[in-house]
């Protein structure tokens, strides 16, 4: 077995092992407003679930040349998000608000998506997804780099509402496989969901 000390490697390189590693990833296209009203969206595949009680999930989002990235800002002068579950139906447009535009260029728009009103939160959602989440800023944690010049802000947010299309929602349950999430692997590769298999958890 090969052993590796991060400490001795490269941010590139350590990243290169955590996500070609850690896979598959869930990913969620975050859309926050700007403080000009432009809709900017963005995916990230450094999320999951916190808690459920309250319902909260985080978004690790890096830092660009030690300065947050739209998404981070936006969620911190607003203190309000909607995360939406990437599934196959979208994925192609998800991917194109990846692209590197202006804070006051909407990625939204620019991938051709569709936006709908959220129920309680300013932020608008993303029609197009069959799960999204309004949520709220619960914390912001800078993480790494420095005490001065943090590499990356975690976003807490609490969801205060949910919306699943009827299709993948059944008496409580997500159906995983008309919801057709979508993983992130390393490189410009992702993952469908695959087979499905069921353990019993131990007494």
């Amino acid at each position: 077995m090969i052993s590796i000390d991060p400490q001795h490697q490269s941010e590139r390189d350590n990243y290169k092992l955590l996500i070609g590693s850690i896979i598959p990833r869930p990913v969620a296209l975050v859309t926050t407003l700007s403080n000009t009203g432009s809709v900017n969206a963005a995916p990230f595949s450094y999320f999951n679930i916190v808690t459920a009680d309250p319902p909260m999930i985080s978004i690790s989002v890096q830092r660009k040349q030690g300065m947050p990235k739209d998404t981070a800002r936006n969620a911190t002068e607003t203190g309000e998000f909607v995360v939406h579950i990437a599934d196959e139906s979208y994925v192609r447009q998800m991917n194109q608000t990846a692209a590197n535009l202006s804070p006051d260029e909407s990625e939204v728009e620019f991938a051709g998506l569709s936006t709908v009103p959220s129920s309680k939160v300013r932020v608008p959602g993303i029609a197009d997804a069959k799960v999204r989440m309004e949520c709220r800023l619960e914390r912001i944690v800078p993480l790494g780099g420095t005490a001065d010049s943090p590499s990356t802000d975690l976003l807490i947010g609490r969801v205060v509402q949910f919306h699943l299309d009827d299709s993948v929602y059944d008496e409580g349950h997500v159906l995983p496989e008309a919801l057709q999430p979508v993983s992130r692997l390393a490189g410009s590769n992702y993952a469908k969901l695959g087979e499905i298999f069921a353990l019993e958890r131990p007494m």
